[in-house]
């Protein structure tokens, strides 16, 4: 096996002079918590995706929170989500009271599946308050599918489109069909703030709510109380809100990376295309699906069991033994010790679910990849393939 011990990590932020500068602007300009720079990352955001309005939040997770609760989710009502997807996905419906109601998904895509929206929406669409789509790796969920269930059930659509920025749906980027869409900043996603998420809705009543919900619940931020010169200190508290505001410390960093995403993800389609190239002859290897669109935030791969003599988890040690970072994306939610005590879940309610995940692993795409390393995860994934090949009977 190739032992070069040059540690390649599961993931990388590309961050450079650039990033450095930016912060170092808001440190002497005296002003770091929410403030011009968010308002602009906000401003900019909103302009890539042609959206009326982006709001800026400390997280996906408080995204995807706001959104809930600006749409109605409240104690009793239900949201139709993937059990396919992290954690925040689900927790945040137990937020606010509500109960995540998870239907399988697309062995092939990993992506929620329509027609068991549809079963759920048909049985109890009077107690479901939202569909909560992921789109999941950065392939985008059948969003006209599920754009139309949403009309005819009359539920809004949440999207988390966490793992799939920028890359469009048809004619429109993901985030911007539903109701809301939630963007992730982690360290991890294809554009990063350090921690940091973004809201993007064409509802001005929503709008309003989230910027309001964000900081405390009060009607005026900081940035307009001890900056501008014209107005005075008084502020209202007109609702219980959250702390979810994004600093401009945080906000400098993403507006130079809204600038390289689109190289960010040329860089990405690149390594993924050397990848299906490398791989598809392989037949102990399922490739992810292909499509023209795809943000390519993760590359999943499924090993297929019957043709060789190791599991996914003795891959992944000869991977880490090789240098070589990877991980699981992801353990489904059902069986997780939480939704297990609180609803009881099997193993096998949610099949393709189970299925994919005790196969798949996800490995390296990011674009400070250097193309040395690309040829080393793939030569180290052939060859710990092919000496566990099972040999063929005749």
């Amino acid at each position: 096996m190739n032992r070069n011990t040059d540690y390649i990590p599961f993931s990388k932020p590309c961050l450079g002079t650039d990033e450095e500068k930016a912060v170092c602007n808001v440190l002497k300009s005296g002003w770091l918590t929410t403030g011009k720079e968010t308002i602009a990352f906000e401003k900019e955001f909103a302009s890539f995706l042609d959206v009326p309005w982006a709001i800026a939040l400390n997280s996906g997770t408080a995204g995807l929170h706001l959104s809930l609760e600006a749409v109605g989710v409240n104690s009793g009502s239900f949201v139709v989500t993937t059990p396919y997807t992290f954690t925040a996905s689900a927790e945040i419906i137990r937020y606010l009271d509500a109960d995540p109601l998870f239907v399988d998904i697309d062995e092939h895509t990993y992506n929620i599946d329509p027609d068991l929206i549809e079963n759920v929406l048909k049985k109890r669409s009077k107690k479901i308050s939202a569909i909560l789509p992921v789109h999941i790796a950065g392939y985008p969920c059948e969003m006209d599918r599920i754009e139309e269930l949403s009309k005819r059930y009359t539920v809004p659509v949440v999207e988390d489109a966490a793992h799939a920025f920028p890359v469009k749906c048809g004619t429109r980027y993901t985030g911007t069909i539903g109701t809301t869409g939630i963007f992730s900043f982690y360290a991890n996603k294809t554009i990063t703030t350090g921690e940091g998420g973004m809201v993007v809705t064409g509802n001005s009543d929503i709008a309003d709510r989230i910027k309001i919900m964000r900081l405390h619940g009060m009607d005026r931020e900081a940035w307009d109380r001890y900056i501008c010169p014209e107005t005075s200190w008084y502020y209202d508290v007109v609702e219980a809100g959250y702390k979810y505001n994004l600093t401009d410390l945080a906000a400098s960093i993403g507006r130079v990376q809204l600038g390289k995403a689109v190289m960010f993800l040329e860089k990405r389609k690149k390594i993924a295309q050397r990848y299906n190239e490398e791989f598809m002859e392989l037949d102990f290897l399922e490739l992810p699906s292909y499509r023209t669109d795809h943000a390519w935030h993760l590359y999943l791969l499924k090993i297929v069991p019957e043709k060789l003599t190791i599991t996914r988890d003795q891959f992944i040690i000869q991977m880490k033994e090789a240098g070589i970072g990877t991980s699981v994306h992801f353990i489904p939610l059902h069986l997780m010790s939480y939704y297990k005590k609180q609803y009881d879940f099997k193993d096998d309610d949610f099949p393709h679910a189970l299925k994919n995940y005790l196969v798949s692993f996800s490995i390296p795409i990011y674009p400070d990849l250097s193309e040395t390393q690309v040829e080393r995860i793939i030569n180290t994934i052939k060859e710990i393939g092919l000496k566990a090949y099972k040999t063929r009977q005749l």
